[in-house]
C-alpha cells in the first residue's frame, strides 16, 4: 500500500486551485456556482464510472503506487480525487482561455 498516486493528485489539485484563486478564474471568480459545477461534474463522472464498473467495462488497475482502499468494488479511493482534479483543471483551462481570447478581441496585451 502506497500513497504516492494520491499524494501526486492532491498536490496537483492544490496547484491548480492556487492558480485558479490567484487569477480569479473559476473558484476565485464565483465560488458558490463553481462548487456547484464541480459537484455536478464529480457526480456525473462517478455515476459514469459506477455504470461502467457495473457493466464490466471498467476495472481497477493494481499498482504499487495506489493505496488499495476501495470505495466500492473496482472503485479506488484515488478515483474521485482524480475526477475532481479533472473537473477543476478543465474549468480553469476553459475560463483561462476565455480570458485570453477576450483580451485578444479587445486588443489588450
Amino acid at each position: 500500500m502506497s500513497v504516492v498516486y494520491l499524494a501526486c493528485l492532491l498536490v496537483s489539485l492544490a496547484g491548480v486551485v492556487t492558480l485558479d484563486l490567484r487569477h480569479r478564474l473559476f473558484l476565485g471568480r464565483a465560488p458558490g456556482p463553481a462548487l456547484l459545477v464541480l459537484g455536478i461534474g464529480l457526480a456525473f463522472f462517478l455515476t459514469w464510472d459506477l455504470l461502467g464498473i457495473g457493466l464490466g467495462i471498467f476495472f481497477r488497475a493494481e499498482t504499487d503506487f495506489m493505496t488499495g482502499i476501495l470505495l466500492a468494488p473496482e472503485l479506488p479511493l484515488e478515483e474521485p480525487v482524480f475526477l475532481l482534479f479533472l473537473c477543476e483543471l478543465t474549468m480553469v483551462l476553459a475560463c483561462g482561455a476565455e480570458r485570453v481570447l477576450a483580451r485578444g478581441r479587445t486588443g489588450r496585451a
